[in-house]
């Protein structure tokens, strides 16, 4: 049966919680055991988490914070862009201006012609994994419409390959309707709870399917059992109280794991942000600050070390950075939020865009930046296309394998676009110096010659090659 309720999400719970957290926060010695349990990388439960995040130990926090996330990501950080295919939706949510009642945005949906347009645009910048959105629509955005999508985008070759990972952020379905998604080969199933406060739901959710609280919360339990192994959560941090919502999220992810034997494979931690006339950050009283959004970073990570961390274009280029340092593993580049935004288009349709952006780069001025700050850019979708999904993925990430995997990919991706979208000499010799500093670093002494062979083949034409 596809209906079921959220009782994961305990309302009493999480005061209780809370309430628990503030008895302690003066309780160094609680909170010290709390650290030293972070360090062994085995994660934190939901109380735990939530006394660390206010404690007064900020500086022990991200430091731990930096060393979890050298253990399992090292100086990697994954690209991706996304792809908005229509602004079509049924729902009233108050804070986007995708919402119904918006009668000023004109509405658009992409045809499979102008998708393939946007693939190419997007496959010209150099990239190679995207996640495609689209607002609720029953007919506009139906389920058939989105697979044909993602064919269509599976099937644009350009420039030396293709799209080769496709995650999709859509509105909560039903397990048949995941399943036509399972069967489409995506990535990860990605989908934002916006807000775990019940009340407050459905005040900024008043109509429309996503009004269902329980509906909506309960997607991912779906999509997993449809048998999509790599869901995605994330709260739009701003709507309610920051302690409620981290909360409640780390108690979401514990039911995934506990339920499924897998937690979630990505966490967004995004803000509430301004977008145009419809939506003002000074309307909503719980917007968090710049440093309050580090901590909440720092203490995901250290609360579930082998789970990616997703910040976008949502923050500015040195929120980013910190971000970076603290446990993000994955960032966008070179977004836009409107649909057909990377090509040309009507002037229709220019301010169409979901929220405002913080960090207006291209993903070659990003990549850059990367090196210059000593990370590696990486374009891998190995773990994917080898069916290293779910608990696989979680185990060889646990194992500490993942350095005889990523790592290597990262490299060998980086050496790609070097080779095919680099903008400067500069770039591709500073590039280079990476990966003749990182190379060395693969553990495995037989998987270094390998990776060092492909790396002379991509060198000399070749590409698509991952471990």
């Amino acid at each position: 049966m596809d209906k079921i309720t959220a009782n994961f999400i305990n309302h009493q719970e999480i005061l209780d919680t809370l309430k628990w957290a503030d008895e302690n926060v003066d309780n160094h010695t609680l909170i010290d055991e709390i650290l030293t349990k972070a360090a062994t990388n085995k994660g934190l439960n939901h109380r735990e988490a939530s006394l660390l995040l206010i404690s007064d130990k900020k500086d022990e926090l991200f430091a731990l914070a930096q060393k979890v996330k050298r253990d399992f990501y090292g100086n990697r950080v994954v690209l991706f862009a996304p792809l908005y295919l229509s602004n079509y939706c049924v729902n009233g949510c108050v804070y986007c201006p995708y919402k119904l009642e918006n009668k000023e945005m004109p509405r658009r949906k992409l045809n499979q012609e102008e998708i393939a347009k946007e693939v190419v645009a997007l496959q010209d910048m150099g990239h190679k994994r995207i996640v495609i959105e689209a607002g609720e629509h029953p007919t506009e955005n139906s389920m058939d419409y989105i697979v044909q999508s993602i064919k269509t985008i599976q099937n644009t070759k350009y420039k030396n390959g293709s799209i080769r990972r496709v995650n999709v952020n859509i509105a909560a379905t039903t397990v048949d309707e995941y399943r036509k998604l399972k069967a489409a080969e995506i990535g990860t199933y990605i989908l934002f709870q916006e807000t775990y406060h019940k009340q407050t739901y459905e005040a900024l959710h008043p109509s429309g399917p996503k009004a269902d609280y329980d509906w909506h919360t309960t997607a991912h339990d779906r999509a997993m059992q449809a048998g999509i192994d790599d869901v995605g959560i994330g709260v739009l941090f701003g709507l309610y109280d920051y302690r409620y919502e981290f909360c409640a999220l780390m108690m979401h992810a514990e039911h995934l794991e506990n339920t499924y034997g897998v937690g979630p494979h990505t966490v967004s931690v995004p803000r509430i942000r301004n977008a145009h006339d419809e939506v003002s950050i000074d309307d909503f009283p719980h917007a968090i600050d710049d440093e309050m959004f580090a901590r909440i970073v720092a203490t995901v990570r250290v609360t579930m070390p082998y789970t990616g961390i997703i910040v976008s274009t949502r923050e500015t280029e040195a929120n980013r950075l910190r971000g970076l340092q603290l446990g993000v593993s994955q960032i966008s580049g070179g977004s836009k939020t409107t649909v057909g935004g990377y090509n040309e288009g009507d002037e229709e349709y220019e301010n169409t865009d979901q929220f405002e952006l913080y960090d207006n780069r291209t993903l070659g001025e990003i990549v850059e930046w990367l090196v210059a700050n000593g990370y590696i850019p990486s374009f891998c979708t190995a773990c994917y296309r080898l069916g290293r999904t779910g608990d696989r993925f979680m185990e060889i990430c646990k194992s500490g394998q993942i350095q005889n995997s990523c790592h290597p990919n990262a490299l060998m991706t980086m050496k790609e676009y070097l080779l095919d979208y680099a903008a400067s000499r500069e770039a591709i010799q500073a590039a280079n110096e990476v990966i003749e500093r990182e190379l060395p670093k693969i553990p495995n002494e037989q998987l270094r010659a390998t990776v060092a062979e492909y790396l002379n083949k991509i060198n000399n034409g070749e590409r698509d090659f991952y471990v």
